[in-house]
């Protein structure tokens, strides 16, 4: 995966905005205002790309048992946060199902009035 397919990839989701809180270098992906996907674009044009992605803290266990380019978070809650090496052992398709997986534990934890506002303006 390079990081025009990983930014197109989560770009375009319902609702997603991108921002650059922490520094110039830290690209965040935000559905209702929280972070579901983070990454360093200096560790992109490294050719070291990985990425944060919020997961189900039993979940991130599993993964992390199962792959070993799939580590706790990274400046990151290691409970609720991955950071998957990317163009490693984990296949691009597994990378896009983390990110919708990341997306939608996000997207379901807003306000019902919020998930709807968000539906209504895609569609």
């Amino acid at each position: 995966m390079n990081l025009e397919t990983y930014y197109e990839y989560c770009g375009s989701k319902k609702g997603v905005t991108e921002h650059f809180p922490f520094d110039e270098d830290t690209l965040v992906f935000k559905v209702g205002g929280k972070m579901f996907a983070l990454s360093s674009l200096c560790q992109w044009e490294k050719g070291q790309p990985s990425v944060n992605l919020k997961c189900d803290p039993e979940r991130a266990e599993e993964l992390r048992a199962e792959y070993v380019d799939i580590q706790p978070g990274f400046h990151m809650s290691k409970t609720h946060w991955n950071t998957i090496a990317v163009n490693e052992s984990v296949a691009d398709a597994l990378v896009k199902a983390l990110i919708d997986y990341s997306y939608e534990l996000v997207f379901k934890s807003l306000t019902k009035k919020l998930q709807n506002e968000i539906q209504e303006f895609d569609n």
